[in-house]
């Protein structure tokens, strides 16, 4: 009863400052844009307009008012739901997330997982036959994938598997000459599964392997070294000493005893590099031309769209806050150590 009543005051104080931080998010985004130099009326009129229709622009779009002004009448959007209107395309900006958002996370969704196999099947083999040939490419590994730097990477892996040997696309989501499948989930290869189309399936497939393998091998170099560093540090403790000197085998003392409490760090971490996806993913998105909400950011930074840039951020940070307490809620579920 003392444990649970402990992981509720824990869970309650997680969930009171998740709206704290998404304020002081959307209070840093709005601040950022305004204070950021260029003009949004120049982006849409351009700098021949006359002075009377840059002023009617602006008193349209709310520009006119004054800073605390423009800041409240945000909030209080926000508050209700509304994220506005697009400045470049006249479009609901939720409409506009609505549709790119499915995109960047089933990119990001499957960059992930590619990235914790890849990462913690290198790490799992350094640790368990250390300062051995082995753990030297692990380590090697795990350096050069976390510095590569990700457009590099993603031109040199479209250079590779699309120019030279016409393995896979080069960019873009589905192919132009077919028609995507028609389902509300907005996820392709949700939609192919569900419509039992084999055809658009593979599509999807062969155009998501490549950046979703850009993305993992770039994140892959942090969970090999956070579950190297920790199973080797689990494999020093005092109960897997005991472990041994009641004989057991080495592979059940790894599998029994080290690697669970080996891989909280990992599930941990598996939650805050939710948060860096977006800064991986912005990249990704551009070099390969893929439809999603990083690559609808950075158009609207161009343009100096600030309702798409507002709404983006916020749905994201929303997004990032939701998984990380989620994480940090089964971490606490399982470690009780993590409550105090």
């Amino acid at each position: 009863m003392v444990l649970r009543r402990d992981l509720l005051r824990y869970v309650a104080a997680r969930l009171a400052l998740a709206p704290v931080m998404l304020w002081i998010i959307a209070s840093l985004v709005f601040l950022l844009l305004r204070v950021a130099p260029g003009d949004p009326v120049d982006a849409l009129l351009g700098l021949r307009a006359t002075p009377a229709a840059r002023e009617a622009l602006r008193v349209q779009l709310g520009l006119n008012q004054p800073l605390a002004v423009q800041y409240v009448t945000y909030l209080r959007d926000l508050i209700g739901g509304h994220l506005g209107t697009s400045l470049a395309s006249q479009e609901a900006v939720g409409q506009i997330i609505k549709a790119s958002l499915p995109a960047t996370i089933e990119l990001g969704c499957m960059g992930l997982l590619l990235g914790a196999v890849l990462g913690l099947a290198v790490g799992f083999s350094g640790a368990a036959k250390p300062e051995g040939s082995v753990d030297l490419a692990g380590r090697l590994f795990g350096i050069g994938s976390y510095a590569l730097p990700p457009f590099w990477a993603a031109m040199v892996l479209q250079l590779c598997f699309a120019v030279w040997l016409h393995w896979l696309p080069v960019g873009g989501r589905f192919p132009a000459t077919l028609s995507p499948p028609e389902q509300p989930t907005g996820f392709y290869l949700i939609n192919a599964l569900l419509a039992g189309d084999g055809t658009a399936l593979l599509a999807s497939l062969r155009h998501l392997a490549l950046p979703a393998f850009t993305l993992g091998l770039l994140l892959s170099g942090i969970f090999e070294k956070v579950l190297r560093l920790n199973l080797r540090r689990a494999l020093r403790s005092d109960y897997v000493e005991a472990a041994r000197s009641r004989g057991l085998r080495e592979w059940r003392i790894i599998r029994r005893h080290a690697l669970p409490n080996a891989l909280l760090p990992v599930l941990t971490l598996g939650g805050i590099t939710v948060a860096s996806l977006i800064g991986g993913a912005l990249l990704i998105e551009v070099t390969f031309s893929w439809p999603g909400v990083a690559l609808r950011l950075q158009q609207a930074i161009s343009q100096r769209d600030y309702p798409v840039v507002q709404g983006v951020v916020v749905v994201v940070a929303a997004l990032v806050v939701a998984v990380t307490v989620a994480v940090d809620v089964v971490v606490a579920w399982i470690d009780p150590r993590v409550r105090f």
